[in-house]
């Protein structure tokens, strides 16, 4: 199952906030599909999860990389997401230093499942994790989706090829 746009799903995610003391300024706050896909062009990857190794050493890095050039070609925001809770999210992009990717937790993988990219990876004690994606989302619209090969329940490895940052450039620079 892939959807022809983004799927409506609520994202609860940490913000800071300035007026909350204390060594914690962070509050909760609900993100709706809407909020970020509705009347904006937005690539989106989707992986297995933080701090795994293609993940923190490729995927993520790759993305951060070439995020100016992304917005030179009229993209409003780049987004990754993982089913990974808001906390998790935030410490990864804290310790590889993104500054520029939008970290967006499905902590409960609803809209990895609702994608159609959800999967059992407890063979390795992950649990149910997203597949290996990216997307090119245009007000709601997923125009152009570039998933691993072979997705599959208990998959051994998901390989990081087609959704890599590179592939996702050059598409939106009508090379792809």
């Amino acid at each position: 199952m892939n959807p022809q746009t983004v799927p409506a799903v609520t994202f609860h995610t940490r913000v800071r906030n300035p007026e909350v003391p204390g060594d914690n300024p962070f509050e909760w706050r609900d993100v709706s599909s809407d909020d970020i896909f509705a009347g904006k062009r937005v690539v989106v990857f989707g992986l297995p999860g933080a701090f795994t190794p293609a993940c923190s050493d490729s995927h993520l890095p790759g993305y951060e990389r070439l995020h100016d050039d992304f917005i030179a070609e009229g993209i409003d925001q780049v987004v990754c997401t993982a089913v990974n809770d808001a906390f998790v999210m935030f410490q990864w992009a804290k310790a590889l230093g993104v500054e520029k990717v939008t970290m967006l937790p499905d902590g409960n993988g609803v809209f990895a499942r609702r994608m159609g990219m959800l999967v059992d990876r407890s063979n390795q004690g992950m649990g149910m994790r997203s597949w290996r994606y990216s997307m090119l989302v245009e007000d709601r619209e997923i125009t152009q989706i570039f998933a691993e090969p072979d997705i599959c329940e208990i998959p051994a490895s998901i390989p990081m090829n087609r959704s890599a940052a590179e592939v996702m450039l050059e598409h939106i620079r009508g090379g792809a």
